[in-house]
């Protein structure tokens, strides 16, 4: 017993009764046809219960049946970030509507040449690429401009999408002050990486209203380099009484790194993050942190660069302060 055969798109063409070239404009929705046509082909469409093939129909539009997300960092270790994960999650869901695939990628710091090999590979509805760096980014084949977006800083060929931090930090520095607070010590992110300039940049413009000195500590996000960090803020600058870590996971690790010193929190010592992660409230103490809403902007990077949208220069989504018990 065979199954039913499924419906093509020149069965679709012959019970219209229009050429098959026809029923492909009105299908995919480029090129002409009369409005007879289209009300013709979409009768079709109904009765046939046809389905446009997603690989067919790239081919026909060129848009590609892929959508690429590509993480710079020092190692493939950069994948398993959470951040990563979320990104990649709101990412596929819109892929998802536009019955396109996702594919996940680690582009080595060091290699800024790997992200146009990248770019070249056949199938690439879009690419958007976390953790850029302008020396990356300005790799992108010029054929390729309108379907690549950054999470992060963009170029003027590559728009971006990121978080507000340096107003998110500045809230969250601006509360460690108010609550008392006038040593404050800051974890930084990745050096190379230039997002977190505008966050550095709110830190010292705050301290400097404020008539405090920078604290800064390069950090990488990670918690181990939070526990790291504590240990060494406290030997420098042993009178710190806050820390603020641009990262929730670094903020944890401060929390813990702290702790084992027998530094009380936030007795002794306040601790603030930023990003708001799912354990910010269920560490103890529960952390303040500022918001950080990933799936937006991973989301409007996604639609940017299927949808083609006219994004150019760089979207910023807002972050509010969350006060919890650590600071």
């Amino acid at each position: 017993m065979t199954g039913e055969r499924t419906a093509t798109l020149d069965d679709v063409a012959r019970a219209a009764g229009v050429s098959r070239a026809t029923a492909s404009r009105v299908v995919t929705g480029q090129g002409p046809a009369s409005p007879r046509a289209r009300d013709r082909v979409a009768a079709a469409v109904a009765a046939l219960g046809y389905v446009p093939d997603a690989s067919a129909r790239a081919l026909v539009t060129r848009t590609g049946t892929r959508l690429a997300i590509a993480v710079i960092g020092h190692t493939a270790a950069v994948l398993d970030d959470p951040y990563v994960g979320r990104v990649l999650t709101s990412a596929a869901h819109v892929a998802a509507e536009r019955e396109v695939g996702v594919s996940l990628h680690w582009l080595p710091l060091d290699d800024p040449g790997s992200l146009a090999r990248l770019a070249d590979g056949r199938g690439l509805g879009g690419l958007v690429v976390v953790n850029p760096t302008r020396p990356a980014l300005e790799t992108v084949p010029r054929g390729l401009r309108g379907r690549v977006a950054a999470v992060g800083v963009g170029t003027r060929h590559v728009p971006s999408f990121d978080v507000d931090n340096r107003a998110g930090t500045d809230g969250v520095v601006r509360h460690l002050v108010r609550t008392g607070r006038r040593r404050i010590a800051m974890i930084t992110g990745p050096s190379w990486l230039p997002c977190g300039d505008r966050a550095v940049d709110a830190y010292r413009k705050v301290l400097r209203d404020s008539g405090g000195e920078p604290r800064v500590v390069t950090g990488d996000f990670t918690a181990a380099r939070g526990a790291e960090a504590a240990a060494e803020i406290m030997v420098r600058w042993p009178d710190t009484d806050a820390v603020f870590a641009l990262s929730d996971l670094t903020a944890l690790g401060v929390l813990d790194g702290l702790h084992a010193l027998g530094v009380r929190v936030p007795g002794d010592v306040a601790v603030a993050g930023f990003d708001d992660i799912a354990f910010a409230g269920l560490s103890r103490p529960a952390l303040t942190t500022s918001t950080h809403p990933v799936e937006d902007i991973a989301a409007a990077a996604a639609q940017a660069v299927l949808d083609r949208r006219d994004t150019s220069g760089a979207t910023f989504y807002p972050s509010a302060l969350v006060v919890r018990d650590s600071a």
